[in-house]
């Protein structure tokens, strides 16, 4: 029914934004809360605290997006900057609420609302990578979301480079070198402790030089990844979200397709990277469209 109504969590590393959502996407309210870190019991809690605010008549479904590693049936095997392992989120707080619910990967989620609502909607395939605490990716082949294990985050970009975050004890993932933590450790090297992704940004809009090569680094290397997905999927569209990536994009994009264009082979040449149409609400918005999946029982 058109009338019916679902929330869609957006859950990432620092933040919470969970939103009421009809059919097409629209967003009819949304809350953001900080994300409790400190231990499981405490993120599932925060989680569906900022749901509860939001039921009320109408609300038929619940889809999460979640920054973890996800089995078939749904449990987090593992979560790289939250603490979330072992359970299966959705079943936990569907039975909770008393709602129908589903769980996706975060990524996956936005790459879902891309290719339905947003910069992707008339493309069979595409990449999404999602720039935020971490670097998320998700991947549409021949007209469907590619629903398995693609941790895009994790690829080697720089051997034996910068190590990962989280739990992850990798050296030279993409998610360590062109996330908002990576922009924040380049502040810092330019500025001392405590500057931020946010200021490096401000500061290369304001033109500062400094500010625009450290930025034109992340962006080359977030293009050498991009060329390595480009070969490996055959995609000719990358988009690119999250709150990093969409705040960053005039000073990544650049960069990253001048690299991109360069690693891929021929047939790949013509790829464009474009920012998301959703902007950071990509996530929730995939979130909703889960939910719908969850109460249609298309999943």
């Amino acid at each position: 029914m058109s009338s019916q109504r679902v929330i869609g969590v957006d859950l990432g590393g620092t933040k919470i934004l969970a939103g009421v959502l009809d059919r097409d996407g629209s967003i009819l309210e949304a809350r953001e809360v900080p994300t409790p870190t400190e231990s499981q019991a405490e993120l599932v809690e925060g989680i569906a605290g900022a749901v509860e605010k939001l039921l009320g008549p109408g609300i038929a479904a619940l889809g999460l997006g979640i920054p973890s590693v996800l089995a078939a049936d749904g449990r987090s095997l593992d979560s790289n900057n939250i603490p979330l392992a072992g359970i299966a989120l959705a079943e936990v707080l569907g039975e909770r609420l008393g709602l129908p619910a589903a769980v996706e990967n975060d990524a996956n989620a936005a790459a879902l609302a891309e290719w339905r609502l947003g910069a992707g909607r008339e493309v069979a395939a595409l990449v999404m990578l999602t720039l935020g605490t971490g670097v998320g990716g998700g991947v549409v082949l021949e007209s469907g979301l590619y629903r398995g294990w693609a941790e895009l985050g994790h690829v080697v970009v720089v051997a034996d480079g910068p190590p990962c975050q989280g739990n992850c004890t990798g050296r030279g993932h993409l998610e360590a070198v062109a996330s908002g933590n990576a922009a924040d450790r380049a502040a810092e090297a330019l500025w001392g402790a405590g500057s931020t992704a946010e200021q490096l940004v401000d500061r290369a809009r304001a033109g500062a030089g400094e500010a625009v090569e450290a930025l034109a680094l992340i962006g080359r290397r977030l293009g050498a990844a991009i060329g390595s997905f480009v070969n490996i999927f055959g995609v000719r569209l990358v988009v690119v979200g999250g709150g990093f990536g969409v705040a960053a994009a005039d000073f990544l994009f650049e960069a990253a397709l001048e690299t991109a264009r360069r690693e891929a082979l021929p047939p790949g040449r013509d790829l464009r990277i474009v920012a998301a149409e959703l902007g950071s609400k990509a996530g929730l918005v995939g979130a909703g469209l889960v939910a719908f999946e969850a109460l249609d029982g298309t999943r």
